[in-house]
């Protein structure tokens, strides 16, 4: 028993008991009844809301009542004022356009007119150079027909046009309706061309090379609003005087 209770042991033994006093003073015991460390960056936003200062008001409160969409309110006034503007005082087309419009979401009469200035260009360029899949893809099947038959004619005599667009310093809308069908919209041009027709020697058949002049027709484009094809085509031509 001497031997096993000796100096070295007994310190040994004084030093172990201290050491469990020490951590049993910090760390305490768990009795099972604790309550669980709380997980801060998992909290609801009812907990984080009860632990935030109750005097913080939100500076930007969420709507209750939904507001009106602000953007189609513009697309509104905008559209109206093109409308007005394109029918210069004419009630019946304006009362056209706004039934265009509504029958086709997509349509105004500004964005109308620069495809049809486009469209204007293509058609009669194509006209002049021979182009036929150009007026294929622009022109409704009966019209294309009559530019198709035109363009055989000229190539029978031989004659062949030389053809620069100018410019197009006017264009109106002067008609537009819906049928419950087809929306169709009528455009008169006034437009700047150097034109010659000459036949398989050179020889000025009809134009002039040298000059610009007006040609003015009145175009009718149509489609069907209800249809997936985006596209205008060309459904009446006409000179005007």
């Amino acid at each position: 028993m001497d031997e096993f209770l000796d100096l070295p042991t007994l310190i040994a033994i004084v030093v172990a008991i201290f050491v469990l006093f020490r951590l049993r003073s910090v760390l305490g015991t768990r009795t099972g009844n604790e309550r669980p460390p709380v997980d801060r960056s998992r909290s609801t936003p009812a907990e984080k809301n009860a632990n935030a200062d109750d005097t913080v008001v939100p500076l930007r409160p969420r709507p209750t009542i939904a507001q009106p969409d602000l953007d189609d309110e513009r697309r509104a006034r905008k559209l109206e004022a093109e409308i007005e503007q394109a029918a210069a005082g004419n009630a019946q087309l304006a009362e056209g356009l706004r039934e265009v419009a509504e029958a086709d979401p997509t349509f105004t009469p500004k964005s109308f007119l620069d495809g049809a200035k486009q469209a204007y260009e293509m058609v009669v360029t194509g006209f002049a150079e021979g182009d036929r899949q150009t007026l294929r893809n622009l022109l409704d099947k009966e019209v294309f027909d009559g530019f198709q038959r035109a363009i055989a004619e000229r190539e029978a005599a031989g004659h062949k046009v030389d053809f620069t667009f100018v410019g197009l310093p006017r264009i109106a809308i002067v008609d537009a309706e819906y049928d419950k069908k087809n929306i169709a919209v009528t455009v008169d041009f006034h437009a700047e061309v150097v034109s010659a027709t000459r036949d398989n020697d050179g020889n000025l058949v009809e134009g002039n090379a040298d000059q610009v002049q007006i040609i003015a027709d009145e175009w009718t484009f149509a489609r069907n609003p209800k249809s997936r094809d985006p596209n205008w085509k060309v459904v009446t031509t006409s000179q005007l005087d």
